[in-house]
């Protein structure tokens, strides 16, 4: 057998054991966001190797490794495309070597492997697909493992694979609470079960054992990406630098992969600009491949998929949903990520109607349900949806985003809506609000002149400071929430982000033992939004 066709039959080995557990994998993604694609990226990058291969002609051993290098960069989809794409990069680099391919070349194999991997993470996390590829050279290593054969080895391999992959939630508290391995690390074991199976002439192997290896109900409710768009591609040129790219496209976005060589780079980052990377990327060279997903109904198609998988409706699961009206998609993944069902875009000017409001209580999934109105404003209109509504529905009267946060804090789906509605409301009571805006008139509040276009501060409804001094006036604000010992103090910065240095730098030397959480809101009309407790 050529060597073409030997690779071709390897690789037609693991795309067959990824199709069978692509589904699977899915469902086990909860990091580094829970979009539920990594089993369908890690299989659409091993078929685009596989096509590659099918229509090679390589003469020899260097170029078959050569082809399934740029064929892994060029076909990588999504993180764990990307990590694998170099994965495989450095295994094709001593692969391709010449000589005799025997436990000594596989061991150097994947210690190339492992290590081009960790190159190409910025910030290498453990308990991912990470730490099996390492595990997996370790044991090629492994001195008892000299004289056996290639076939030999790799089912040696998949038994410390197997062991490495249950150790990955030990390693990474996100897969612990979920209660799932990394789907990553379930990939690229799946990857060596079919190349094990092609060096032995078997069929694809069975998946693994269902309670051993399959996302239940913890793993549904997770908290959504920062951002929304997956964004990959490839850029072409000369002369690519990818590390000043790098540092370019990390003030964009997180899970940001830049790999390859000074002709051709794979990009991967999460970022709600997929235009400005994209612009970035044609600055230096040509692009293509270019694949946005959105990651947050991803998230939502995956716990669909869950539910239903266990034989539940959600509406079952929950007792209680919320509907909650907020301005800013920051805002909107905080509530989202503390158990929103629905989140309605609102606040200053742009106000949900009742219809809007009774849409989304009908939508959500769930026996009854909260209103969490934001905004005074929102309030009647959400009485009035109560009404409307074919199920019942009780309004917490929050009246700003940062008390609406401080109430869904204490939202537990699993209890009843009265059970909720007493803990919500008693955290209404106990937090202390604050904002700070932009005056849009002169005029006098509560004994303080206001003159147009400076910043006027707020606390709990009451004008305490106005001044064209931004650090000023936020300050007095902090100054006024934090009495009466409060102890935590929340942030959530508007559409027009403020430089908070000045600002958080005083809060470090006056108030040294307030823990301090700082949100991007990006709620517009307000700078600064603003919650003690």
């Amino acid at each position: 057998m050529s060597e073409l066709e030997r690779a071709r039959e390897l690789a037609r080995g693991s795309l067959a054991t990824l199709e069978a557990n692509r589904r699977r994998i899915d469902d086990l993604n909860v990091y580094p966001v829970p979009d539920g694609d990594t089993g369908t990226n890690l299989t659409s990058t091993a078929r685009a190797i596989v096509e590659a291969l099918e229509g090679s002609c390589a003469a020899d051993r260097a170029a078959v490794a050569k082809e399934l290098t740029r064929a892994a960069l060029m076909g990588a989809r999504g993180n764990s495309g990307v990590i694998f794409s170099q994965i495989l990069r450095g295994a094709a680099e001593v692969l391709g070597e010449p000589g005799l391919i025997d436990a000594t070349r596989i061991r150097r194999a994947f210690r190339g492997a492992s290590d081009a991997a960790y190159r190409a993470v910025r910030r290498p996390v453990e308990g991912t697909m990470l730490s099996v590829i390492r595990e997996l050279a370790e044991e090629a290593e492994n001195p008892r493992h000299a004289t056996l054969s290639p076939l030999e080895l790799f089912r040696a391999l998949v038994v410390r694979g197997e062991a490495a992959l249950a150790r990955t939630p030990e390693q990474l508290a996100v897969l612990r609470e979920a209660g799932v391995v990394d789907a990553g690390g379930a990939g690229l074991l799946e990857i060596v079960r079919g190349i094990s199976a092609a060096l032995a002439g078997e069929p694809v192997p069975d998946a693994p054992v269902a309670n051993e290896h399959e996302a239940g109900i913890d793993a549904i409710h997770l908290e959504l990406s920062p951002f929304r768009y997956c964004t990959v591609f490839v850029i072409e040129g000369e002369e690519l630098d990818a590390d000043v790219l790098e540092v370019q496209l990390e003030r964009l976005g997180d899970s940001l992969l830049v790999v390859g060589d000074a002709t051709a780079l794979k990009i991967h980052v999460h970022t709600d600009e997929p235009g400005a990377a994209l612009a970035l990327a044609t600055a230096l060279g040509t692009i293509e491949g270019v694949e946005i997903a959105n990651m947050h109904k991803q998230t939502e198609q995956r716990s669909e998929r869950l539910l239903e998988s266990v034989g539940l409706d959600l509406g079952l699961i929950l007792e209680t949903g919320v509907v909650a009206i907020v301005p800013g998609a920051g805002n909107r993944r905080l509530f989202e990520s503390y158990g929103a069902t629905r989140v309605l875009e609102g606040g200053q000017t742009m106000n949900p109607s009742t219809e809007d409001i009774v849409k989304a209580i009908e939508a959500t999934p769930a026996t009854e349900v909260l209103v969490l109105p934001n905004n005074s404003n929102v309030i009647l209109s959400a009485e009035q949806a109560a009404k409307l509504a074919t199920k019942p529905v009780r309004v917490i009267p929050s009246r700003s985003v940062q008390a609406g946060l401080a109430a869904i804090v204490r939202y537990l789906p699993s209890l009843s809506a009265a059970e909720n509605e007493t803990a919500m409301t008693e955290a209404l009571e106990q937090v202390a609000t604050g904002e700070v805006t932009v005056a849009s008139r002169d005029v006098e509040l509560d004994g303080v002149a206001v003159r147009k276009g400076s910043y006027l501060g707020l606390a709990d409804g009451e004008a305490v400071a106005s001044s064209a001094d931004f650090d000023e006036v936020a300050f007095a604000v902090v100054e006024r929430l934090l009495v009466n010992g409060r102890e935590v103090l929340t942030i959530l910065t508007g559409a027009d982000e403020p430089e908070l240095a000045g600002i958080l730098s005083r809060l470090e030397q006056s108030h040294p033992d307030v823990e301090l959480d700082v949100q991007p809101g990006g709620q517009p009309h307000y700078p600064l939004l603003l919650a003690a407790e």
